[in-house]
């Protein structure tokens, strides 16, 4: 069968859930043994030139690129958050070249910068390209209702509608209200809708959260689950998502 894996994953900028040990490394073995055909990444490293000059082990390189090299994928990095010394933001990784790649600007206001990655990756034997959405949404909901209404707007005005899609990420949906402002309306299906309960993904130790989301639209999702316990648990402050893949 022509399936595909996919995975979504908040790498916490390659430290550890406190911020006290690096973990890059660590990260990119877990995906490597994984080995999905794209990855959507949130809180992906550009440069900290402050950690990297104060914490001997911290990579100099973009950590987006160390992961590309390491896994031998093509990348596309689109910058969210932009200060003095650092910048960090989402990443999509594939095994096939991308095609398309643009940075939407989803921010609602200047404490958290937050972006949509846009990608479109022509897989073998697929008839159209695949559009790969990736997105980090704020915290706070009434950000977040604003957030969906800007990235409802862009896939219907920028969004082939009949190309099959994947909008996949840290939503930050606790009260998991995104399927409602989201998927019902843009006609995309939960690939955890008939998960027992939403999975837990927050925090990674012990799970109590359910923040993270795979939406996708004319795909046929053959497998959903979390990727619990080890070595996840001990690497992001997240838990991936992980599912499989196939064109309906």
């Amino acid at each position: 069968m022509n399936t595909y894996t996919i995975a979504t994953y908040n790498i916490h900028k390659g430290m550890s859930a406190l911020n006290q040990k690096v973990q890059l490394s660590q990260m990119a073995s877990a995906l490597q043994q994984l080995a999905p055909d794209i990855l959507f990444l949130q809180e992906v490293q550009g440069l900290n030139s402050k950690r990297a000059e104060n914490i001997p082990d911290f990579p100099q390189q973009p950590h987006y690129q160390i992961l590309s090299e390491r896994l031998d994928y093509h990348v596309s990095y689109g910058r969210t958050a932009r200060y003095k010394y650092r910048d960090h933001g989402n990443a999509i990784l594939s095994r096939h070249p991308i095609i398309t790649c643009h940075n939407l600007d989803i921010s609602v206001n200047n404490l958290e910068q937050r972006g949509l990655l846009h990608c479109e990756i022509q897989l073998p034997q697929w008839s159209r390209a695949l559009v790969c959405l990736c997105a980090h949404l704020n915290l706070r909901e009434p950000d977040r209702i604003k957030q969906y209404q800007t990235i409802s707007d862009y896939i219907e005005s920028e969004i082939d509608p009949a190309n099959p899609l994947i909008l996949a990420g840290d939503f930050n949906d606790w009260r998991q209200r995104s399927y409602d402002s989201l998927g019902l309306k843009l006609n995309m299906y939960d690939a955890f809708c008939t998960y027992p309960n939403a999975p837990k993904t927050f925090p990674a130790r012990l799970p109590i959260l359910s923040l993270d989301r795979i939406f996708t639209r004319h795909l046929s999702i053959l497998e959903a689950k979390p990727l619990s316990g080890l070595p996840w648990q001990k690497l992001s402050d997240h838990l991936p998502l992980y599912a499989i893949i196939a064109p309906e």
